[in-house]
């Protein structure tokens, strides 16, 4: 192989490597949550599942200027989940497992939550990179103490920001998202009839 090619092969390998490295690391963590009121609350314990590999997960999305921003949407949401929950029921429970009868047992849990979460961002700016605007979906799927289907409740938002807002907080857009996302949440809970 000439000197020339692996110059060439060299110099590819590298472009590609910075243009796929172009993501921006942004946090989405809720900006606030649902209010917990002791004297509302129903007197159930519940769970939620929140694994390490869960939070672990990094999703990568577009954002502007043709970069992209990264960030754990479980660990960040997480506070959006568990406050939503908190919002509604007198004790909740983490669960580090699906399934984790021992826990639920000791626990007295009554329903677990298991979350699936999908996001999207995206930027027509061609000058910044920060998201403008930023999806959420969040699904959860109901079971008993059993393990049994209960029901499924499900939450979706959007939150935007503009130039001039997020140069102090780059992710504030999913922040907007994600506080939403939490009321939506609760909402969903609150008006299904199987979860009281």
């Amino acid at each position: 192989m000439s000197r020339f090619r692996i110059w060439r092969l060299a110099g590819a390998a590298l472009l590609v490597g910075l243009l796929s490295a172009c993501a921006h690391p942004i946090g989405i963590g809720p900006l606030e949550t649902p209010t917990r009121n002791e004297a509302g609350l129903n007197p159930k314990k519940v769970a939620y599942v929140m694994t390490d590999a869960d939070r672990a997960k990094e999703v990568i999305t577009p954002g502007g200027g043709g970069d992209k921003v990264s960030y754990f949407p479980y660990r960040d949401l997480e506070k959006s989940i568990r406050d939503a929950l908190r919002s509604v029921y007198a004790d909740v429970f983490v669960l580090n497992a699906v399934g984790d009868q021992e826990a639920i047992k000791n626990y007295g849990v009554s329903y677990v939550f298991t979350p699936s979460i999908t996001t999207q961002s995206e930027s027509p700016s061609i000058f910044t990179w920060p998201p403008t605007k930023f999806d959420i979906d969040l699904t959860c799927n109901v079971t008993d103490a059993e393990g049994k289907p209960i029901t499924q409740v499900k939450a979706q938002a959007t939150g935007t920001a503009e130039f001039s807002e997020f140069m102090k907080d780059f992710g504030l857009s999913g922040r907007r998202a994600a506080t939403q996302v939490s009321e939506q949440l609760r909402q969903a809970v609150l008006a299904n009839p199987q979860l009281r």
